[in-house]
């Protein structure tokens, strides 16, 4: 190793506070090609490789995974491309040859390697939630902000060719005022992932204490090694840090940016599996926003009577629908469809699926401005911080019976008729609420300037907000 390498990799294996040397932060030329080291390739990885290899000037020079297996698969593809391989992402951290870093590593490792790269002069692409807990996404932000890196966040759907077009039609006034917005996920492909009758050990090809970094060094208890950590809290966020962000954002920023609500609640479970994941399949939350509150609802069991959870909720597709004063609008990935007050369409918006984010983050690299980026950190934190503070009221939810939850609900409209669609969906399916209860969490209140949960629940919520590290994989005070 370089001595520059030997100081960014010790610090690191410290969890040292002070930072390595800062390289470069120079705009790069039109003509030089920017070049790119990818972490994570078990599933997102290969695809943000193949999006990033596509752009003019744009360079794949180092590939990452704690999983050998992976990682020589990855390499394959590239033949003797001039690809540096590392199962260690660090040692990309002083490669002259690595302008930037993607990130598409477990929830939990998003972070740490975020505040390394911009300690280490690295401009940063990452997949959301881009924080695993709301304290790490402020200190993301106070290292790109410290060290004047560009770093983007997982957020595609805001580049859509669609949804931009969408939210320029309706904030030409078409429909009024916002009222109230659903976001809606439905993953019913989910599959319970089974039980396990103790610990398993790790793939042989899998750096485990790698893998685990900044969460306790536990064994797996899950046949499936990989992309089921998603269900586990060491290290993953659940389906609502996996698909809820998305629709979180996209929802968030029709409702004009909106930041962080008053406060939250959530109502929720695992049911119809008898399986060791720990996250809720099942889960509705209500974002407190003035004057239009934010209902998000996820249903992973399908409906009864043949019916899908879509056509439980006003039978409308789309992640997300925004009820105006005169009509509503639905969209999703691919665009969406406004519609006047009596359900006719009125306008189409045909998307892309955000195919252009990922040239818009090299864009935004080579201009040196935080501004042109489409979902810049600070747009994936705010909206990590609603799915952090989603799961923080669900996890400290009481176990209560369907009726209690009514009436713990009911002189709230939007919420309570969302209670009456959850319970019917998993009443459908079989499941016994009294053998297998509802979490109701507490409302959590969000200060808006620090960030840090407040209201009845505050001492208990707050356990949350920041996690204990392992070390040496220690997110400093001080980055």
């Amino acid at each position: 190793m370089t001595r520059m390498s030997r100081r960014v990799f010790l610090a690191g294996m410290a969890g040292a506070a002070a930072a390595p040397l800062v390289l470069s932060a120079s705009a790069k030329g039109a003509s030089d090609a920017v070049r790119l080291a990818v972490a994570g390739l078990q599933r997102r990885g290969p695809q943000l490789t193949r999006m990033f290899r596509n752009i003019p000037g744009v360079r794949i020079a180092g590939l990452s995974d704690v999983d050998r297996k992976f990682l020589d698969a990855a390499m394959k593809r590239f033949g003797d491309g001039g690809v540096r391989a590392e199962i260690d992402f660090r040692r990309f951290l002083d490669a002259p040859d690595v302008d930037a870093v993607v990130l598409a590593t477990p929830d939990h490792w998003h972070a740490l390697q975020t505040v390394w790269a911009c300690q280490a002069g690295k401009d940063v692409y990452v997949e959301k939630p881009v924080s695993y807990d709301v304290w790490e996404g402020r200190q993301m932000l106070a290292a790109a902000g410290k060290y004047g890196r560009i770093v983007a966040s997982g957020m595609q759907n805001r580049s859509c060719t669609g949804l931009r077009e969408a939210l320029a039609w309706m904030n030409g006034g078409h429909l009024g005022a916002v009222r109230t917005a659903y976001g809606r996920d439905y993953p019913t492909n989910r599959k319970g992932i089974g039980r396990v009758d103790g610990p398993h050990r790790p793939p042989a090809t899998v750096d485990f204490s790698l893998f685990r970094g900044p969460a306790p060094l536990r064994p797996p208890r899950r046949r499936t090694f990989h992309y089921d950590w998603h269900w586990f809290w060491d290290t993953g966020t659940g389906d609502c840090g996996n698909r809820g962000v998305h629709t979180f954002d996209h929802t968030r920023w029709f409702m004009g940016e909106a930041g962080l609500p008053r406060r939250v609640i959530s109502i929720g479970g695992r049911f119809g599996w008898d399986d060791d994941g720990e996250t809720p399949n099942t889960q509705i939350t209500l974002f407190d926003y003035e004057p239009a509150p934010m209902l998000w609802e996820m249903f992973s069991l399908p409906g009864g009577q043949g019916k899908e959870p879509g056509e439980i909720f006003h039978r409308l597709g789309g992640s997300m629908v925004l009820m105006y004063e005169n009509g509503y609008l639905c969209g999703w990935r691919g665009g969406g469809c406004a519609f006047d007050a009596d359900r006719k369409p009125i306008r189409r918006f045909k998307g892309d699926g955000g195919d252009g984010h990922y040239a818009n983050f090299i864009e935004a690299v080579r201009s040196r401005k935080t501004e042109d980026l489409r979902a810049p950190l600070r747009a994936g934190h705010v909206s990590s911080v609603l799915c952090h503070a989603a799961n923080v009221s669900c996890r400290l939810g009481r176990r209560v019976s369907p009726e209690e939850a009514r009436r713990a609900v009911a002189d709230h409209e939007v919420l309570s008729a969302a209670l009456d669609r959850m319970i019917a969906n998993l009443e459908a399916n079989g499941v016994d609420l009294a053998k297998t209860p509802l979490a109701l969490g507490p409302w959590v209140g969000i200060d808006p300037e620090t960030e840090r949960f407040t209201g009845d629940a505050a001492d208990l919520a707050n356990l949350y907000h920041r996690r204990t590290y392992r070390r040496p994989f220690v997110l400093p005070e001080e980055v």
